[in-house]
């Protein structure tokens, strides 16, 4: 309880657990006040995908393959586990169709490859990933940089992805992932309102849900509750997942706010790795493992056993030598009143 104390008193947040104190409670929730029936939320690995394109290290197909071992093994059962984008703009990912198909062979395990076009999509829908994430900038100077297409273009092409999924007789979902929410470095401001109609649009166009990720680290608490809000208000449950990043140290406060705005599903990566090669700056995606930590320190259970990721960090780190590498968890270590069996406990509540 302690620690949800403190995440409240440091975001400034009156809620906890999507509830509204007593009066004369002073905004924080007491045992007796908060909720018995235990909390649950998702976090998805995109470090194979996110984390390994931004940094020049290409790591080995078998290490990648122990990395899901290993992934799974701790509990996670979403993980993006590459692109299928040409091999000479991302030769990090070359392998995404064996990593994939390894991935097929865990039983429970969603995983999912990042799509930037319909020939990806054809490749996905041929190698059975269980999800596509189509990216679409709302930032339309990123769009152009990024993927060569207008925002509106993107929207139009998962129309064309959606009729060839139907067509094939598929159950892979479609994930229309909206970057650059929150701003861009290239563009700067991005409206609200366009973020908005752009989610909308794919779904219309036929994406089974949507994303919202802050691409470049500009996101406060106070505009994640606001967005998501609005777009919660707007789709409902199909706004499926948020995506952060810490390039300004504000990612794990980004992943409370949108909590308490009723998300449920983040992604993060292992040691805090990723970017976005074509936005400057947009250095380091939530890290794994701290998020990990939070979430069962505040009773969420996520199923995942943090000492052992900590442990797949430490492997993750060999094959990364050189790299910079990020998150406060491993340098700090478990606090005592944190044992691994407690721990373990949380997560699989």
């Amino acid at each position: 309880m302690a620690s949800k104390m403190y995440f409240l008193i440091l975001l400034g947040i009156s809620r906890i657990d999507g509830r509204t104190p007593p009066a004369g409670d002073n905004a924080v929730l007491t045992p007796s006040t908060a909720s018995t029936t235990p909390a649950r939320a998702t976090v998805r690995e995109v470090g194979l995908r996110d984390g390994l394109q931004s940094i020049a290290t290409v790591v080995s197909t078998a290490h990648k393959i122990d990395w899901i071992n290993a992934a799974y093994a701790a509990g996670q059962r979403e993980i993006e586990v590459g692109s299928f984008v040409p091999a000479r703009l991302l030769p990090q990912l070359a392998d995404t169709a064996e990593v994939l198909a390894h991935a097929k062979t865990l039983p429970g395990l969603v995983a999912s490859v990042l799509v930037p076009n319909y020939k990806g999509a054809e490749r996905a829908l041929e190698q059975g990933a269980d999800l596509m994430v189509v990216p679409l900038s709302a930032s339309h100077a990123h769009s152009l940089a990024n993927l060569r297409k207008t925002p509106d273009e993107v929207v139009a092409e998962v129309a064309h992805i959606r009729a060839l999924r139907d067509a094939s007789g598929s159950r892979t979902l479609i994930e229309g992932g909206v970057g650059t929410a929150f701003g861009c470095t290239l563009q700067g401001e991005v409206a609200e309102s366009e973020v908005l109609r752009l989610m909308q649009a794919l779904l219309d166009a036929g994406a089974d849900r949507v994303s919202l990720a802050d691409t470049v680290g500009y996101a406060d608490p106070a505009s994640v509750a606001r967005l998501f809000g609005k777009a919660r208000a707007l789709v409902g449950d199909r706004l499926a997942c948020a995506h952060f990043h810490d390039t300004r140290g504000m990612g794990l406060a980004n992943v409370y706010a949108a909590w308490q705005a009723g998300i449920t599903r983040f992604d993060a990566c292992l040691a805090g790795i990723g970017g976005c090669p074509h936005a400057p700056g947009a250095s380091g995606n939530v890290t794994t493992e701290d998020l990990v930590f939070m979430l069962d320190r505040m009773g969420i259970a996520t199923g995942i056993d943090v000492t052992a990721l900590l442990a797949l960090r430490q492997r993750v780190a060999g094959w990364l030598a050189g790299e910079t590498l990020h998150g406060t968890l491993w340098q700090a270590g478990l606090p005592q009143n944190a044992a691994p069996a407690a721990l373990h406990e949380a997560a699989t509540a």
